[in-house]
């Protein structure tokens, strides 16, 4: 079964507007035209970000969907696989955002528009948490594109995570995968576009 819909998440402090889910979004609308695309501003809050994506895939036809995220977004992505049984990509994923994040309590610019902000709430590290700790039903399909020169996540907590999966492990680069457009053809054969 050929991939109809296909489900970006950006990363904390991320947009839509990141240079990784533009790349992609032009891809799919490139080659495959006919691929239901959304790529959502998440809200900072987690369970906000979750009622938020279960209500705008809720017609998604299950067979014919697959995830991918970055960051956070590839965090919350692993979570949507595992419940919903559709395949991920998952690109630097947090594998403990609730312990990550507790630091950034506050707000913060949005990397690609300053001029916007989030505000990050104590409440939102007990979201976090709540996702973190509900077992996942599911070990669906996942690809996960771990850089070994990630400066803000640790490149062995996500392999112990995602080894069950098929795992590019990415000698270099950095956190944002600044050479996503290299990995675009393992990413596009994965996800099988219609």
């Amino acid at each position: 079964m050929r991939t109809t819909h296909l489900l970006y998440l950006h990363g904390f402090r991320s947009s839509p507007q990141s240079a990784k889910a533009q790349t992609m979004a032009q891809r799919v609308q490139a080659l495959h035209p006919g691929v239901t695309w959304w790529c959502p501003q998440l809200p900072a809050s987690p369970a906000q970000a979750m009622d938020l994506l279960l209500q705008g895939t809720a017609a998604w036809p299950r067979g014919q969907m697959a995830v991918m995220g970055s960051s956070l977004g590839g965090f919350y992505a692993a979570w949507l696989s595992a419940h919903l049984g559709v395949p991920a990509v998952l690109i630097n994923p947090a594998v403990y955002p609730s312990r990550d994040l507790a630091r950034y309590i506050g707000e913060h610019p949005v990397w690609q528009d300053p001029a916007q902000s989030i505000f990050f709430e104590p409440a939102y590290v007990q979201e976090l948490i709540e996702l973190e700790s509900q077992p996942l039903p599911t070990r669906p399909a996942t690809l996960a594109l771990i850089a070994k020169g990630d400066e803000v996540l640790d490149w062995r907590e996500m392999l112990a995570r995602h080894q069950a999966g098929q795992v590019r492990l990415i000698e270099g680069s950095d956190h944002a995968l600044s050479d996503f457009e290299d990995h675009l053809p393992q990413i596009l054969e994965f996800l099988q576009l219609a």
